[in-house]
Parts: C-alpha cells; structure tokens; sequence
C-alpha cells in the first residue's frame, strides 16, 4: 500500500488520526467493562496494532513525510525527556546481566543469518546474502547500521526491497509479540526461577518519585517541552550539520550524533536540580511522545507486504527464532527476569525508537534501561554486521 493509494495521505491529517487513535485505545482502557481485555492485550499493544490496522485497509500510507517527521522529533524529545529523570547510578547497580543479555541476542543475530541462508539459499537469489547482511546491520544497531553495511558488501536496491519488508514485518511483529509477553512476566519469571531481586530494588528507587508526584502546572509542562525541544533542535541541528559522518561507509550518521547527544545531554543533566521535574511528570511526557512514535511505527507495517516476499519472510522468522533461542538460553544460565530479555532483544532488534517502548511496558520506571542498552547496539551494530556479513559471504559461497 503505497502512499498515493491510501484514504488518508496528508500529513497534519495523518498525525491527527495517529494521535486520536492513541487518545481512543487509552480511553477504552479505562471502561470497566473492558478492563479484563486490556489485562491481557494492554493498551501499548493496540497502540502499535491498530495503526497497522489502518494502514492494511487503506486508511493510512505505509509511509509519510509525517512518519518521518515523527521518528526525527519525537524520538529525540522522548529520549531527553526520559534521560533527565534517570538515577543512573540505581540503573549501573543492575550489573553486567543486562550487558550479557544484550551480547547474547546480538550473538543470536550473527549466527542466525547465515543458518537461515544455508536453509532458505537454494530458493533465494544468488545475491540474498548481501541483503541478509545489511538486515544483520539492522537487527543489531538500527538504520544507521543497516545503511553502513549494505554499503559495505554493495547489495543492489532490487535486494534490499525484499528486506526492508522482513525488517518491517518480522522485527516489528516480534515487536508486537514481546509487548504481549509482557503480561505474562511474572509467569516466565517463576517459570526460569529468575532471581528479581536486584530489579526489584532498583525499580522501587526508579519508581519512588511516583509517592511524591505533584499535578503539573502550565509553567511545569512549558519548561519541560520548552526544553525538550530546544535540546532536539540543536541535537539535529549540530548533528547533521555540524558533526561528520563517521566511517566509510558511514557507521555514525547525523542522526545518530542527533541521538547520542540528545542521551549525553539529559544523563548529565540528571545529576542537576532539573531531575526534580520528574515530581511533575516529566518521563510521562516523554512516553506520552513515544507512544506516539509508537504508533507511527506501526503504520509502517502493512499486512499485504507479507505475501510480497514469503521466502524471505520465512527466512526471517528463522532467523529471528535462532535470536530468541540464544536469549532464552542466557536467560536460563542467568536467572535473568523477562524484563532483561525484552529490553535486551529490543535494543538489538528495534533500536532506541523501539527499545524503551518495551522496557517501559514491563517496568515503567526502567525505560532508561531500554535505552542505554540500544546506544550500546549503535556501537555493537557494524561490527557484528560486518562478521556476520563475512559469515554470510561464506555460506553464499558454498
């Protein structure tokens, strides 16, 4: 479904129904009649589904100069936002489980590629391998990534049309499945005996801010996205016009700076008085802007892509299993809680977009934790992309 094909294209338009729908799905969560519902599907869930939804009916495109808009601004703003509110020497005290749940799903990225190659090549063409490794550069570090390695190992644009649709529709549906999963946490966490203990505690410091809340006034909310969006203006500003491009092919683009800036300036201003501003909801606002990311997101992926490219869809599901195989396994070994794998997947998977949304579904007051992981992604992403292009490359030849 393209863009000139849908009932609602222009982009004022578009952002207004994203946002009513939102507005919709958190209004009907709080009916009393549907509360058993959404304790099993939870709003953040529709929040991402029902755009999709629009989007595989024809309301909406699958793509829009107002999607674009949403993940340059939005993102920024809800990643400053969450960072000035941040304790972060509580989120350190996590330790290195954190670190090794994220290492195992980027480990489950590079050996699931080139196993699903080996399985899926003889149907595939004999260039798939070059999108496989750009797909790699994506599941591990985001965008920035998957640009920089298909530079790298020169996948043609007829190839990479086929994988953009896997990264879509198999990452963002694994996506769709961890927000799920997330009522279910404590099951799982019974289930591999997760020790919770040191979450638990840093959640309830996180979290305690919420006994001292006070109601947000106008001047409270002006200063909050005043500043928000005066520190992502100049991030993108300074990022994409300031700051080079680093490495050939690029592995730090002008986004990426935007974002890492973004990060670097609200952590350290969290050390400051300006933390205070959580006590009239500061990391509320910032969700508020990520959901509606969130939702844009989920307009992207268009069900009828899935009949576009069913082997390589298929490949992708493979390879996303052999992903979750490895996490699942980590999280044996580590008595890791279910919190540590989906912020650990997502980091890999989604990226900072993507990462804090889910870290935030499980435990609200650890989106931060989300987010950091996903930065260290940006930083694991072409390196692994790389070995997992090489590991690619040898299979290809075979």
């Amino acid at each position: 479904m393209n863009g000139t094909e849908a009932l609602v294209t222009e982009p004022t338009a578009l952002f207004a129904l994203l946002a009513g729908a939102l507005a919709l799905v958190f209004r009907l969560s709080r009916v009393e009649r549907l509360g058993r519902f959404f304790e099993v599907l939870p709003p953040v869930i529709w929040a991402y589904f029902l755009p999709m939804f629009l989007t595989t009916a024809g309301i909406t495109p699958s793509s829009s100069p107002a999607y674009d808009w949403m993940s340059r601004w939005l993102l920024p703003v809800a990643l400053f936002l969450l960072m000035i509110t941040v304790d972060l020497p509580a989120i350190l005290r996590l330790g290195p489980r954190a670190l090794l749940m994220m290492l195992a799903g980027t480990a489950g990225v590079i050996v699931g590629g080139p196993v699903a190659l080996a399985l899926f090549g003889p149907v595939l063409p004999d260039d798939a391998w070059q999108g496989f490794a750009a797909l790699s550069g994506s599941w591990i570090g985001g965008t920035a990534n998957f640009v920089a390695i298909k530079e790298s190992v020169g996948a043609s644009d007829s190839i990479v049309g086929p994988i953009i649709v896997v990264d879509t529709v198999v990452g963002y549906g694994w996506m769709g499945i961890l927000l799920f999963l997330s009522a279910y946490q404590e099951r799982f966490d019974r289930w591999i005996r997760a020790d919770t203990s040191i979450i638990e505690d840093v959640n309830r410091r996180l979290a305690a801010t919420d006994d001292t809340r006070i109601p947000a006034t106008t001047p409270d909310l002006s200063i909050m996205l005043g500043m928000a969006l005066v520190v992502s203006a100049l991030a993108v500003w300074i990022g994409n016009g300031w700051l080079p491009p680093l490495g050939d092919p690029t592995i730090i683009s002008g986004t990426t700076w935007a974002v890492l800036l973004v990060v670097t300036v609200g952590l350290a201003l969290s050390f400051t008085r300006l933390r205070t501003l959580e006590r009239t909801g500061a990391s509320r606002l910032g969700f508020l802007a990520l959901y509606l990311l969130l939702t844009s997101i989920g307009a992207r992926a268009d069900l009828h892509a899935v009949v576009e490219a069913p082997v390589f869809l298929a490949a992708g599901v493979v390879w996303i299993a052999i992903h979750v195989l490895f996490m699942l396994t980590m999280a044996r070994l580590l008595r890791a809680p279910l919190f540590f794998f989906a912020a650990g997947s997502m980091a890999n998977i989604g990226g900072p977009a993507s990462a804090p949304v889910v870290a935030s579904v499980y435990l609200p007051a650890m989106a931060p934790v989300g987010v950091l992981m996903a930065i260290l992604g940006y930083i694991l992403g072409i390196y692994g992309g790389l070995l997992c292009a090489w590991l690619l490359s040898l299979v290809a030849a075979l």
